[in-house]
């Protein structure tokens, strides 16, 4: 009976045992899924967010692309839609481009950009401004004929203190350098370039040079917009239109000389610690041109067309009308008196001085009963023509220095020169050149001017032992230029540099003077300075770093690429419930 009493009590414990297995593996079982579910759902979780990620920086990139493409982006914000959408399949994006203020007269932009996938969304928000280099160009050559270019070195002994831009000359990938290099300049910034190191085939074009570039040099870079006439014209058109019409002016240029130019004198100087500008309208430049294209260097771009070229009337001397202070034709003025804001909505720019001039512009005094110190800009104010710019003189700000001898960060005296032709340094001894006339019109060594209606203005410095209202004059070595420089209608350089056996300049000190240059460039194509150890200039160049910080009046930069402001850049995530 007892044995026969234990077999079921076995078989009962044996049941209890698997059903107890069963719940444990069931058990088991489901939270094996629940963490393979959790797994799986992380792992989408990631994805997705990610996926929003890659939206919105995608959407970022598209607007400042679309920013590069733009041939004014103040214009292009008040006449087109600046958002879009981008859809990816599993995540999507938004992005819209705002102007949202001024640092001093250069704007800013929010670039924000929201990325959807899932239920997450994320969102990249960016503050941007134009990017401003040091020395852009569109080529690295300089007009030798009516459509031919000629490539122009940077030479052994030139300092260039400042960041480079070279436009892709050609086709990018080609097997020919757009810099060219005799022996082994001084760069002592970044150099960036629109083509690519490599040619199409593989070969490097840079592998024999790229030591020179100690400061870094960079490939496949937005191209300065210089080259394109119509933003020039855009940007120059909305200065114009903001200037005060007191300081437009359209002279006339009437006196009688071959070839006249209308023109615009500016003459800076400080008085009682305030800056001045004595301005003449309705001066008279005499124009000289060579008759053929090899015997010259002096030219411009033909009809806004940058691969075309033709030579224009340089700078011989110039005249003013006599009656000038009678007539209101010349004038003194504060810098301060000129200042403007430009408004976009309900934003605008710092005040700045502006003046316009359809025509052409001469800056520099010789002149010496003007109060000292001459040729100093005391404010801050950018000057714009039509035509072209003539320096006349050492032209430097006010205010205090570094030890190096730029302007110091907290020096607020800047000056801009804008050109849609040239802006070039004149040559002292055209009106001394017999080819030119045998002496100037409207000048009379006795000063009798009775006989005249317009009369001659000497520039830059009388040579020794003549008077000071002589013919005979000359620059000062160095010259001095302390300037933002925009040329829409040519190249920076020098006039009358000699080229085969013609022209040639006259210099304070055989065979080169210095052109010492603190400030920016931007320009279609390079202008000659000068001919290495025969005539013109020896450069030197050097970045005005507070031209980086918007302190320019007229907000005419002109470079593609546009660059985060420090601490600019902001993303944020959220996912919904």
């Amino acid at each position: 009976m007892s044995a026969n009493m234990k077999t079921p009590r076995r078989r009962g414990s044996v049941l209890t045992l698997v059903v107890m297995a069963i719940a444990v593996l069931t058990i088991l079982g489901f939270g094996l899924l629940t963490v393979s579910l959790g797994v799986s759902q992380q792992a989408a979780m990631i994805q997705n967010e990610a996926a929003a990620m890659a939206a919105a920086e995608a959407g970022y990139e598209k607007a400042v692309f679309w920013m590069s493409k733009q041939t004014d982006m103040l214009g292009a914000l008040e006449d087109a839609d600046a958002s879009g959408t981008l859809d990816f399949g599993n995540s999507q994006c938004d992005y819209d481009i705002d102007l949202v203020a001024f640092i001093g007269s250069s704007p800013v932009y929010q670039v924000r950009s929201v990325g959807r996938s899932g239920r997450f969304t994320r969102t990249v928000s960016v503050h941007m401004i134009q990017a401003v280099g040091g020395w852009s160009m569109g080529m690295c050559r300089v007009p030798s004929g009516s459509s031919s270019t000629y490539p122009v070195s940077y030479a052994e002994g030139e300092v260039i203190d400042m960041p480079i831009h070279i436009n892709s000359f050609g086709d990018p990938e080609d097997s020919t350098r757009d810099i060219h290099l005799s022996g082994d300049p001084l760069f002592l910034r970044p150099v960036s370039m629109g083509e690519s190191r490599y040619s199409s085939g593989g070969y490097d074009k840079y592998a024999g040079v790229i030591d020179v570039f100690d400061n870094g040099i960079y490939f496949n870079q937005p191209a300065s917009r210089i080259t394109d006439p119509v933003t020039v014209r855009q940007k120059v058109e909305r200065f114009r239109d903001s200037t005060d019409p007191r300081f437009r002016f359209t002279p006339k240029g009437e006196a009688k000389v071959k070839n006249p130019l209308p023109t615009v004198h500016l003459e800076f100087f400080v008085q009682g610690g305030v800056g001045k500008i004595r301005i003449t309208n309705n001066c008279t430049v005499r124009g000289f041109r060579q008759d053929r294209d090899e015997r010259t260097w002096d030219f411009k771009i033909k009809d806004g067309d940058p691969s075309k070229f033709e030579r224009y009337y340089i700078y011989a001397y110039h005249l003013r009308p006599k009656e000038a202070d009678d007539t209101g034709d010349r004038f003194v003025v504060n810098v301060e008196d000129t200042y403007v804001t430009q408004t976009f909505g309900q934003i605008e720019t710092e005040p700045g001085g502006q003046i316009y001039v359809d025509g052409n512009v001469v800056i520099g005094s010789g002149d010496i009963t003007l109060p000292s110190p001459q040729d100093v800009v005391k404010g801050r104010i950018t000057v714009t023509a039509s035509g072209n710019i003539w320096i006349a003189d050492s032209i430097t700000v006010d205010g205090p220095r570094d030890a190096d001898g730029k302007p110091s960060a907290d020096n607020p005296n800047v000056l801009g020169l804008v050109a849609q032709g040239v802006i070039k340094v004149i040559d002292p001894g055209m009106p001394d050149y017999s080819y030119v006339d045998d002496t100037p019109k409207g000048w009379d060594k006795d000063g009798d001017y009775s006989k005249y209606d317009h009369i001659y203005v000497p520039v830059g410095l009388n040579d020794v032992g003549y008077p000071p209202s002589t013919y005979k004059r000359h620059l000062p070595d160095p010259t001095v230029v302390e300037a933002a420089l925009t040329v829409g209608g040519g190249g920076w350089g020098a006039e009358n540099v000699k080229r085969n056996y013609y022209g040639g300049r006259k210099e304070k000190s055989s065979p080169q003077d210095r052109l010492v240059l603190r400030g920016t460039i931007e320009e279609v194509l390079r202008g000659v300075v000068g001919l290495i150890g025969r005539d013109g200039y020896l450069k030197y160049y050097y970045l005005d770093e507070r031209l980086l910080t918007g302190i320019l009046p007229g907000n005419i930069w002109l470079r593609g690429k546009y660059v985060p402001l420090p601490a600019g850049w902001q993303d944020t995530r959220a996912a919904a419930d």
